[in-house]
Order: C-alpha cells, then structure tokens, then sequence
C-alpha cells in the first residue's frame, strides 16, 4: 500500500491504533473500545469556567464528509488524532430562519456561522443580525468587552461568512469592502451613515490576531467617513495595525495586542487547497481508482491551518485569558465543487488545527475547545455509481471508495443539506456538548464557560473622563481622556457642536486632542462612545490668563535636625537632654532638693538650660 501511496506523491502512515497481527475480520478485530470508557468519560467532566475558548470550525463537516477524509486518510478502522481525540461529543440542529421568521431546514453559512455566534437565529445571507435586521452582538465582541483578547482565523477570505459573522452586522455576507457594499448594501455603507463593509467593520472592531486570506478587498478605498479617499491597508496602517502577507512576515511578530492588533493577509482570496485530485463526473465511479496529489499552489507549510492556529494561541495566551475561532473554511468549497480530494484535504489540515487547540488545552487546564460545522453537505460514500457525479478514490488500505455527488446537475454548486452535525468538545464546560442541541447553544456554552457579561452598556458604565488642564488660554492644545469605555471599538468627541472626530478605543481608553477656541469662558467638550452611546462631558475654561499650577510649598522636615535635642533614643521635647547636659541637670534637682532656689537661677542663667 506505501508503494501505492508514494507513486501518487503521497504518503500516509498506518492508522494509529492498529496492532500488528489484527484483522477486522477477526473478533473484535474492528472494535474501538479498548476497555470500559466510564471513568474516563468522568474525568473528561470538567466544570467551567474556563478563561480560554478555541471553536474551530469545518465549514460544510458533516458526518460524511469526516468519513470519507478518514477512510482514506486513515483506513476504515483508522481515526483522527484530532477529530477523533475530543472525548464528549453530541450533534446539533443547524436550520435557519426566513424573513418573517418560519424555519428554513436547508441553510448556508452566513446564516449558520450567525447562530453560534450571536445566538440568535439569522436568515440566509445575513451576518450577525436577527431575522428584522437588528445587529447581534458576537462572541468575539463580548469578550474584547470583557477584557479578553481575541482571534479570527480562516483558510477563506478573513470576510467570509464565518470569520465574518463574529466582526460584522451587514444584511448580505458578499460586501466584502466598500465598492460591494456600495452597490448592493447601500444602507449600510459608511458613506450613508451605516456601519460599512465586513472588512472596514472588522478594522473597527479590532480583533488582536486576525489571520486568513481577503487581502484583495483591502485595497479598495474608503467612500465615507474619517479614511474617505484612502485604501482600507492605508487605514489599517495608521490605525497601528501590524500588516504581513507571508509565512516570514508571520515569524517575526512576537507579539499583537490592542496597541499593535495583528492583520495576516496571506491570499487574494481563499487559500488554495491541500490536495488535489479527480473530478466527480458522470461515471466516475466506474473508473480506475485514484490517489489524491499535494497541489503545488498550496501555500508555505507556515501557513497550514494548524501552523496559524499554533501561532494564534500563542499571541493570544494572557493571564486574562482570550477567545479564538478557527475555521477550516473549503471543506464546504471543495464538496460544492465535487472535488473530494479538495475537501479530503481541508480536512486533514483541519485536524491538524485541533491537534493543535488540543496540545496547549492539556497543557493548560483552563480552556474549552469546540469543534463542530456549520451545516452538512453532499458527499456520501457509495456502494456503487450513482446516476449523477461520482468518482473512485484509492484509499489508505488499497480500497476502492466511490464518493457520489448527486443532489445537484453535474458540473454545478452541489448543495448543502439540512442534517444535523456533530459537535464535541475538551475542557472545562465541554459536558455542555452532549445529546442534541442547537447550533445557537454554542454561543451560550462559550458565553457561560468564559463567564463573559453580555450587557455591552454596563461594561461602559462606569467609565471616566477627564481633561489634561481646567483653565486653557485661546488656541492652546489640552487633551481629553476616557478611560473604561470596555464595550465601545471607538469614541467620536464634540466641542460645544464642533466635531472633533473619531479615535479608536484600546483597552478601554482613547484620548483627543483639543484646541481651545478664541470664545472664553466656559466650554464642554463630550465624548461618545459608538457601539453603546455612552457619554460622557467634562468643562474647561478658556482664559486670557490661565492661573498658575500652585508650586510646591517647602518640605518640612520630618524629624529634627541633628542637635535638637533628639538623642538616639529619640524624643526632642523641651526636656530632652544631650549627654553633655545631664551632670549639670543632676545638679540642679540636688540643689531644688536643698532648698536652694537662688543658686538654681543663678546656675539656670549660666548654663543656659531649657527645663
């Protein structure tokens, strides 16, 4: 079978668990159990909360789609080190709504990435609003609110559905950058007050570690607002964004926070596949067998699923604690296209980024991983050749394995299908996963385990602001500072009705410079925040004179000088004495006992005493 495998350009190893000497046709030869599992699934429940979250996503994973990469990857008896290793598991429903709100069994990703997102059920097409059109707010931003750092990695375009829906609130997933949203999402395009395209709105919120491909869409430019005129890379830039386009460019950044947010643009678009392979055709499966081949185009193993997610987790590591999504993103794109060694492949380099979640999890005992998809799709394995798209595949073991692609004409998007999918889980709050759920219980179980609060207005309740000087002469710059605006991405400030413009709040914190106007007397400048309307205004007076800042008055001493009276056993009080003085203070109460009170003025004026 190696020869086989090495003729193609590829070669697999033996399955992981496989003894030498078994068969499946012995008994027991293709059991999995190796022994009563019941106390290791106790051990395996772990009570939240936890202070890291990794969801890592196969866009289009069903059932069928993780046995056909592992039959042929691994061999029927074969398993995943990742997939396969998460020890509690459950499925969940993945339906959608329409636009008055009836289900919609069959949905697409914007839709489904929506759900475990918000929580909320969201109609095809949309990213991160309810079925009226109301944003929702995302797990992602929830937990930047909460003082969490945060990431976004994806194979696809970084705008795609799903990385998409934990950034942006547009009510159609293709306004990728301002000319798309333009044409087809004009209402909520910046120039017309609305939020903007997926990718401006994801400059705005201001993930720490964003890593995918999309890069194509960053050089369109801005038609509204503050960056009118310039590039979305050239906002990127100047909002202090750390840009790299290549596996280098990647190793050298140490580190991404609020400050220096991370943008990794490794791709026009989507990256290209890890496999390639042939096509399903009409009577495919009646061809000889074939082996899948690495695709040439693939991109720097530095820039595999697993390597981005490895590099993800470590930039995002905090004592706070963070939350990541990873998305293995043309499983999906592959399976529409009927190309199964595409998606065999994509599934493989997902997997490789749970082994990755998974190592840092067991070395770190406070984070949940989640896998699971967005929906199902259309491959199926098949005991013989369908009347539509098919081909035959040569597996790990030497087997033929037809795979069907039928739900749609041949040479056409296959379709995705309504079936539930499986999720599992490790760590803290992964017992949240078993039996059957809904897609939308992802976002509490995330929400719940990390503890996160979801009243975005509360977390900027409490915020301050205060200005740098309480009296400025005409023209003379001060600063205006808020400090604890967590749930707000920016703050716009105002002088009296004067716009001040737009900064970007790191950390809760964002600072203005201000010129005070010719007018004296009086003014108030007011900062706003722009994802939860808190506002907040401090006064400054604008004088020909500003007082001077009283100086510091001088330091008093804080024990006696050396001299006073202070021995070194302390105490300088008017009956302090030095060594030299207390033979003569001996005499002078052997004189008061003697009566003699003359001689004790007398002495008194002589030495000069201070009884």
């Amino acid at each position: 079978m190696a020869a086989l495998m090495a003729g193609s350009g590829l070669l697999l190893a033996a399955p992981a668990n496989a003894v030498e000497g078994d068969r499946i046709t012995d008994n027991g030869g293709a059991a999995r159990l190796d022994g009563d599992r019941t106390q290791a699934l106790r051990d395996a429940l772990v009570d939240g909360p936890a202070k890291n979250v990794i969801l890592i996503i196969g866009d289009g994973m069903g059932d069928s789609e993780i046995t056909v990469a592992r039959n042929y990857t691994q061999g029927a008896s074969g398993s995943f080190a990742g997939i396969d290793a998460l020890p509690l598991t459950g499925q969940y429903s993945t339906y959608s709504v329409t636009k008055d709100g009836t289900v919609d069994y069959a949905s697409e990703s914007a839709s489904t990435a929506s759900a475990w997102s918000t929580g909320t059920k969201a109609v095809d097409g949309s990213l991160s609003v309810d079925y009226a059109g109301n944003p929702q707010s995302t797990l992602l931003e929830l937990a930047k609110a909460n003082g969490k750092k945060t990431g976004n990695v994806s194979t696809s375009a970084i705008q795609d559905a799903t990385p998409g829906a934990e950034v942006a609130h547009i009510s159609q997933r293709g306004c990728f950058g301002p000319d798309e949203t333009s044409q087809r999402c004009t209402p909520e395009a910046v120039e017309n007050g609305g939020l903007g395209s997926i990718s401006e709105q994801l400059l705005n919120v201001r993930p720490d570690v964003t890593l995918g491909g999309g890069s194509e869409s960053f050089n369109q430019t801005a038609k509204g607002g503050q960056w009118k005129g310039r590039t979305l890379v050239e906002q990127a830039q100047e909002r202090g964004y750390q840009l790299v386009n290549d596996a280098a460019g990647l190793n050298a950044v140490t580190a991404a926070d609020q400050q220096q947010p991370l943008l990794g643009l490794f791709a026009d678009g989507n990256f290209p596949v890890r496999w390639q392979g042939p096509q399903a055709t009409v009577g495919g499966g009646d061809l000889a067998p074939q082996a899948c081949t690495p695709n040439p185009e693939r991109l720097d193993t530095g820039l595999s699923l697993g390597s981005l997610t490895s590099k993800a987790i470590g930039l995002l590591d905090n004592q706070k604690g963070f939350f990541l999504q990873v998305e293995g993103a043309s499983i999906d794109k592959q399976d529409h296209a009927a190309n199964a060694c595409g998606q065999i492949g994509e599934t493989v380099d997902l997997d490789e980024a749970v082994q990755s979640a998974l190592d840092f999890a067991k070395t770190n005992g406070d984070t949940l991983v989640l896998v699971s998809a967005d929906h199902a799709h259309t491959s199926q394995i098949l005991g013989s050749t369908p009347p539509g798209a098919s081909v035959n595949l040569l597996t790990q073991e030497g087997q033929s394995m037809i795979v069907g692609y039928t739900n749609a004409e041949p040479g056409s998007s296959m379709q995705h299908t309504g079936s539930q999918v499986r999720v599992a889980g490790y760590g803290p709050g992964a017992g949240n996963v078993v039996g059957l759920l809904d897609q939308t219980d992802m976002f509490f179980i995330s929400a719940n385990t990390l503890g996160l609060n979801r009243d975005l207005p509360a977390l900027s309740a409490d915020a301050t602001i205060s200005a740098s000087a309480s009296e400025v002469k005409p023209g003379e710059e001060f600063t205006v500072a808020v400090e604890g605006m967590d749930a707000d991405w920016q703050a716009s400030a105002s002088l009296g009705s004067e716009a001040l413009g737009q900064q970007d709040v790191k950390n809760g914190s964002a600072t203005f410079t201000v010129t005070a106007p010719k007018t004296l007397g009086e003014q108030t400048v007011t900062v706003t925040g722009s994802k939860t309307g808190t506002s907040l205004s401090t006064a400054v007076s604008v004088v020909e004179t500003p007082a001077p800042a009283p100086a510091p008055g001088p330091e008093q001493p804080s024990d006696p000088p050396a001299g006073a009276g202070g021995g070194s056993g302390g105490g300088g009080g008017p009956l302090a004495t030095t060594g030299a003085q207390l033979p003569i203070l001996l005499a002078v109460i052997a004189l008061l006992a003697l009566g003699g009170g003359a001689a004790i003025v007398a002495r008194r004026r002589r030495v000069g005493m201070n009884l």
